[in-house]
């Protein structure tokens, strides 16, 4: 469920809130250039003065927001605003892109797979004039991809600027839906197979947890949609218009994941009608059994009733074959049934057709 962090109410605009278990800031920057590379670890925010280039990239990964006087020191480097700072503290925002004068912010959701199911995390994204600045709320991302890249000396990642790198930062996020979707497609028909051969009460908790999990990315993805076609639309000098194609793609990739999204969480809501369903023909089958036995056995009682009555004018009490031949009748009269049961398709199968029986 929705629980953002917020400062009390009447607070100053720019009021951050950092959590008591929020991870300590880790710093990782990489720098480079069509034919060099620079990565390192940094203990201080002011090392960075030496690492801004012209003709560089520099990307600056924050991995925790526990430090509110480190957060502020980026902030005074950076020139960010206060509501920026504020939107990068307390999360979770919705994904938006803000244009300021002299950087770009990017808020994006990155959804992880955990334990208790999906885990949403918060990615700000500064687009600057030769640097890219990132905050994440602890370590373990979707951007190894990207930094294997870096190292690797790709040629287009590699010769373009601080844009391209937004650009292939939010790609990993929209991209790292798919594998997600995918898993929630196998446990969907795992669970509709399971539901229709055996229905289980502990299966309502699993088609409601998928649909929660369904619905927390519903929310990270719909914004985000729209965030990609506010940096499509608008002009900003910060993207290069190379970019544009690139960001159209992942705007693709947004429709494409609600589409999934829509669909399997149609699949989950048809999965409780299917519960119910299947609930009901069990139901009904044990009933079913339950009342050819009664109907069985009605009979027989009123057999036995009759003759449990023990009037002296009843001649079949006097007669040395009447206990014999009113067991055989009931047994004649019960046997009858079955086969009749049976035959209706009541009792044991489906009701035989004329080709059938003529087979």
């Amino acid at each position: 469920m929705f629980r953002k962090r917020h400062p009390p109410a009447g607070s100053k605009p720019g009021t951050l809130v950092i959590h008591s278990q929020a991870q300590q800031p880790v710093i990782r920057v990489m720098k480079y250039k069509p034919d060099n590379l620079e990565e390192r670890d940094i203990a201080e925010v002011a090392e960075l003065k030496d690492m801004l280039e012209v003709n560089t990239v520099c990307w600056i990964d924050v991995l925790g927001l526990g430090d509110e006087a480190v957060l502020r020191e980026f902030a005074d480097m950076f020139s960010i605003h206060p509501l920026a700072l504020e939107h990068v503290v307390n999360v979770p925002q919705r994904p938006k892109v803000e244009r300021f004068e002299e950087h770009t912010l990017c808020i994006t959701r990155m959804a992880l797979l955990g334990d208790e199911g999906v885990e949403p995390e918060q990615v700000s994204v500064f687009i600057g004039p030769n640097y890219v600045l990132t905050f994440q709320e602890r370590c373990g991302d979707v951007f190894d991809p990207i930094r294997n890249r870096i190292r690797q000396g790709g040629p287009v990642i590699r010769n373009s600027g601080p844009s391209y790198l937004a650009y292939a930062l939010l790609d990993a996020v929209i991209d790292g839906y798919y594998p997600l979707l995918e898993t929630f497609g196998e446990k969907l028909e795992a669970l509709e197979d399971e539901i229709v051969g055996n229905p289980q009460p502990a299966m309502l908790h699993a088609i409601h947890g998928a649909k929660s999990d369904l619905l927390a990315v519903r929310r990270a993805i719909w914004p985000q949609r729209e965030a990609i076609n506010a940096l499509i639309r608008d002009e900003n000098p910060l993207i290069a218009e190379p970019v544009q194609v690139y960001l159209r793609n992942c705007y693709d990739h947004c429709v494409q994941i609600m589409d999934a999204v829509d669909t399997y969480r149609e699949l989950a809501g048809s999965l409780m009608d299917v519960y119910l369903s299947s609930v009901g023909n069990r139901q009904n089958e044990v009933m079913k059994v339950l009342t050819i036995m009664a109907s069985i056995f009605i009979p027989l009682t009123f057999m036995a009733g009759i003759y449990g009555m023990n009037f002296e004018n009843m001649p079949e009490l006097h007669s040395a074959w009447g206990y014999p031949l009113l067991l055989a009748a009931m047994v004649a009269l019960a046997v009858g049934m079955i086969v009749y049961f049976r035959r209706k398709g009541w009792l044991g199968g489906q009701r035989l057709g004329p080709h059938d029986r003529k087979g």
